[in-house]
């Protein structure tokens, strides 16, 4: 479900209901803030945060929202302190887990993510034990509406991107996450419109689940995490049917 679950997650996320628009709401806020922080709160010289505010936009969150997070981050507005974790883990089947976090709490934001795998017959493990069956890099996606293939190609790869994949979901790019902002600002400029953009772990190895049971328990855990404050993005590598 590597692929598959990736174009999932941004179905769900274009389908938000008003229960959830709080959380993602959250979410863009703690990332507008840590983006301004890392690079600065002009639109023009940082992309990840310009992208940032596009999908702020999208989710109609309010503007003024968006200009608070945006000033907390750059210092101009006093806010809570953030720090950025990550931590690895192996769910119910042997599925390996990539959560990041943004929290103002590292022993809370430790503790929820513990107990979440605990609670589904997952466990944590120990920082480099399973990021290795994941890619980090950029990774963009756009529906095959946005654009052709021709195009997209020549567009991201002379940007800087690694690989342009194309699925019956639609086209996939690649990227050194150095080159992130660059091919970012490429894609806008040539009015190419995404549907996800981010910093990712991609799977290379995938583990197959066609247990019933253990699909359930893993869309549980993962419904979990996602349901965390705390938790920004969930990655794994399961490979299950439709």
């Amino acid at each position: 479900m590597a692929g598959h679950n990736k174009w999932s997650k941004v179905k769900r996320l274009k389908a938000v209901t008003d229960s959830r628009r709080g959380k993602v709401f959250s979410r863009l806020s703690r990332d507008l803030t840590m983006a301004a922080k890392t690079g600065g709160g002009d639109l023009e010289g940082n992309a990840r945060l310009r992208t940032l505010v596009f999908k702020a936009r999208e989710a109609n969150m309010p503007a003024e929202n968006v200009d608070r997070a945006i000033k907390k981050g750059t210092g101009e507005l006093p806010g809570v302190v953030f720090e950025e974790m990550t931590y690895e883990g192996y769910g119910p089947g042997g599925v390996a887990f990539v959560v990041q976090c943004t929290t103002d709490n590292k022993v809370r934001a430790a503790k929820d993510v513990r107990a979440a795998f605990n609670q589904f017959g997952g466990n944590l493990a120990q920082s480099g034990a399973v990021a290795f069956q994941f890619l980090h890099a950029g990774q963009f996606l756009l529906t095959r509406e946005r654009t052709t293939e021709e195009k997209l190609l020549e567009v991201a790869l002379d940007a800087g991107a690694d690989d342009v994949i194309t699925t019956t979901h639609g086209y996939e790019v690649r990227c050194n996450i150095h080159a992130f902002d660059h091919v970012a600002q490429a894609l806008e400029n040539a009015g190419l419109k995404t549907d996800s953009a981010e910093i990712a772990y991609i799977p290379v190895t995938t583990v197959p689940v066609s247990d019933p049971a253990v699909a359930l328990a893993l869309v549980k855990l993962h419904d979990t995490l996602e349901a965390n404050d705390d938790v920004q993005a969930v990655f794994s590598n399961e490979e299950t049917a439709d």
